[in-house]
């Protein structure tokens, strides 16, 4: 078995070249022109991204970082992968409420992945130094995702409010809005004035509800690993297959029903698995510091337990929508969006 390659400056600058590259062409070649995203194609580049990541997973993380590294990597993707299908639901939602041009959407989801990056590269960096200096926070993170788990089983669905949002009433007040759309345009000019288009609004909508779906996914992956790279690289791939996603589950979001409820399993089992083992450092020598309890959680053990829980729930969803449950066909009717 091949040594461990201590991660350097030069892996992370070679990997976000190559994210950019790969977005670059999705803008640029095959996205160029905008149109209506159909499922085979969403489902193809769905197909497409999620085996770049195992690529990633065994081509580079399991021969330079290890067999355990690299079941904290797909473990932590398919973790954030999955709760990312909860933010597809809502951008659903949002797309439905302001009755944005399905040829138009590929875009406003572009720029605000693009974004949503380097807001979680931000959070991600700042988790890092806030843990290594204040190594119980990772008992704070668990017991906040028990609590969020519970509140995403019980809490309704509160719908898209941006009169409520503080970015966009602050955008409101610095620039004036369109009324219509310009094409694919997030700036106009109305009277000869710069204005923000409902294509802006809603792309500021979408930033911001990553922001709020953030604050759970990375705490929920700090409790897996808290190495940089593995949470800056497993976040990144899963954010870069949410626009395909999108498409291939915006049009069957009320076959999904519970979903939520597994994802809020699976939160809750990962803030149990921070308070029995918050990933306390190790020393030089490799010995662990000593603790006068700590129960450790294989990483076989915690991939086969997110995954399971989630394909139950999907399946399960599957299921019920398929026999035609009236709860299940009310879901469907409350999720469908509207016809732009």
């Amino acid at each position: 078995m091949l040594g461990q390659v201590e991660i350097t400056p030069f892996h992370w600058a070679g990997f976000i070249v190559v994210v950019l590259l790969f977005l670059s062409l999705d803008l640029g070649v095959f996205h160029r022109r905008a149109h209506v995203v159909r499922f085979q194609e969403a489902f193809t580049w769905t197909v497409v991204w999620f085996g770049l990541a195992l690529v990633f997973a065994f081509a580079f993380v399991k021969p330079n970082m290890g067999e355990k590294k690299t079941l904290l990597f797909i473990t932590g993707y398919i973790t954030e992968l999955s709760l990312s299908m909860d933010n597809v639901f809502v951008i659903a939602l949002i797309f439905a409420y302001f009755r944005i041009p399905t040829e138009h959407q590929h875009r406003v989801l572009f720029w605000g992945i693009l974004g949503a990056l380097i807001m979680r590269g931000l959070m991600i960096l700042a988790g890092v130094s806030l843990i290594e200096r204040f190594e119980w926070l990772l008992y704070l993170f668990g017991a906040f995702l028990i609590y969020s788990s519970l509140k995403m089983m019980f809490a309704e669905e509160e719908g898209v409010h941006p009169e409520k949002n503080p970015v966009i009433r602050l955008a409101q007040k610095v620039y004036p809005v369109a009324n219509t759309f310009d094409g694919q345009k997030f700036i106009a000019r109305v009277d000869g004035r710069r204005a923000l288009t409902p294509l802006a609004i809603v792309l500021l909508m979408v930033e911001t509800t990553d922001v709020i779906f953030a604050v759970d996914s990375i705490p929920a992956i700090f409790g897996l690993t808290t190495d940089p790279f593995i949470v800056f690289t497993s976040n990144v791939f899963a954010i870069l297959g949410l626009r395909s996603l999108y498409f291939v589950l915006a049009g069957a979001i009320g076959y999904f029903r519970y979903l939520k409820v597994g994802l809020s399993i699976v939160l809750a089992f990962i803030g149990v698995k921070m308070l029995l083992d918050p990933h306390l450092k190790e020393q030089e020598h490799g010995v662990r510091e000593a603790r006068w309890f700590q129960i450790e959680i294989d990483p076989n053990v915690s991939l086969a337990v997110v995954a399971s829980i989630i394909l139950t729930s999907m399946i399960f969803s599957l299921i019920v929508a398929r026999r035609g449950h009236p709860a299940a066909r009310k879901a469907e009717d409350d999720s469908e969006p509207d016809s732009p």
